[in-house]
C-alpha cells in the first residue's frame, strides 16, 4: 500500500494534506447551512455550488493522493463538477442583476464586449453584440454545451482506459488521448468565453455585491485546476520532474499537482467563506439600495 512505502515526513505530510481536506469540507458545510438559512431560495443552490467547487477539488485530489490508481475516476469527478460550475457562475450573475427580465430592462440599449478572454481577447476589431433574449441564450448555451459534453468525453477517454487504448501520456497522433483532450480544450475556451463576457458586463453594476473577488477566485480555480495541473502532467512527461524510487515521473508528477491543488484549495474555501458570506437581500449596502431605487425610477 502507499502508506507502507512511506517515511516519516511522507506520512507527516499526508496527515497535514489530509487534516486540511477536511478542515475545508468542515468550513465549506458550515457556510452551506448558512446560505441555506439566509439567502433567498432562487439564489441558494446556485451559491452553494459555487461554494462546493474547491472543497470538491480538495476532496478528489486527496483521494487520489492516497489511493493512486483512482487518479483517472477522481479527475472524471472534479472535471465534471467544475463544468457544472462554469455554467452556474453564469447563472449566478443573471441572478444577481435580478434575473434574466430584469436584466434585459436594465442593459435594454447595451451592447456585449465579446473581444475579452480567453477566445477573442486580441480580436479588438470584433463587433459588439447587443444585448437581447437571443444573446444571453447564446451565452448560456455556451456554459451549458461545456457541463455537456466535458463529461462525455471524460467518460470515452475512461472507457477507453479500462480497455488499454488511452494513456494519459501519449501524446502521438495515433493516440486517443491528444484528440480527446484537444476537443476537451476547445470546449473549455467557449465554455469560458460567456462567463467573461458577461462578467464584463456587469462587474459595475455588481460591485456592491463583491462580484469581482468572487470572479476572482472563480479565476483561480480555473488556472489552478487546468493549467497549472496541465503544465505540472507535461513536465512530468518529459521527465523534468525526475522519478523517485518506486514513483515514476508521471507518478511524482500526479503526486505533487494533488498536494499543491489540496493546499490551494483549502485557502480558496476559506476567502470564499469571507466573500460570499453576506445577506443579500436582508441587509443591502447603501449604494446597492440606492442604486435599486434608481432603476426602478426609470424602469416603468
Amino acid at each position: 500500500s502507499l502508506s507502507a512505502g512511506l517515511d516519516l515526513p511522507g506520512r507527516f505530510l499526508f496527515a497535514i494534506l489530509t487534516l486540511m481536506m477536511l478542515i475545508a469540507n468542515l468550513v465549506f458545510m458550515e457556510e452551506a447551512v448558512y446560505i441555506y438559512r439566509k439567502i433567498p431560495s432562487s439564489k441558494r443552490s446556485i451559491i452553494i455550488w459555487i461554494n462546493a467547487a474547491a472543497p470538491v477539488m480538495a476532496t478528489t485530489s486527496c483521494i487520489g493522493m492516497w489511493i493512486p490508481r483512482s487518479t483517472m475516476f477522481t479527475d472524471f469527478t472534479a472535471a465534471v463538477f467544475f463544468a457544472i460550475v462554469i455554467h452556474k457562475f453564469l447563472m449566478m450573475m443573471i441572478k444577481e442583476c435580478g434575473g434574466q427580465k430584469l436584466l434585459l430592462r436594465r442593459f435594454e440599449n447595451g451592447h456585449f464586449t465579446i473581444s475579452t478572454g480567453p477566445c477573442c481577447c486580441c480580436c479588438l476589431c470584433l463587433p459588439r453584440v447587443r444585448i437581447t433574449r437571443r444573446a444571453l441564450f447564446w451565452l448560456k448555451l455556451g456554459t451549458f454545451q461545456f457541463a455537456c459534453f466535458r463529461p462525455v468525453l471524460i467518460f470515452l477517454s475512461i472507457v477507453l482506459w479500462t480497455n488499454g487504448n488511452y494513456t494519459l501520456y501519449n501524446l502521438s497522433p495515433k493516440g486517443a488521448a491528444i484528440w480527446i483532450n484537444s476537443v476537451v480544450g476547445v470546449l473549455t475556451i467557449i465554455g469560458l468565453w460567456p462567463v467573461g463576457i458577461m462578467f464584463r458586463q456587469v462587474r459595475k453594476v455588481l460591485n456592491c455585491k463583491k462580484i469581482t473577488p468572487k470572479f476572482a477566485l472563480y479565476q483561480f480555480i480555473v488556472i489552478l485546476n487546468n493549467v497549472q495541473t496541465t503544465v505540472i502532467k507535461m513536465l512530468a512527461t518529459q521527465r523534468i520532474i525526475a522519478c523517485a524510487p518506486p514513483l515514476s515521473s508521471s507518478a511524482r508528477g500526479a503526486y505533487v499537482a494533488q498536494q499543491l491543488l489540496i493546499m490551494e484549495m483549502f485557502l480558496i474555501t476559506l476567502i470564499s467563506r469571507v466573500v460570499y458570506r453576506r445577506r443579500y437581500d436582508d441587509l443591502e449596502p447603501p449604494e446597492c439600495t440606492a442604486e435599486e431605487a434608481g432603476d426602478k425610477k426609470q424602469i416603468p
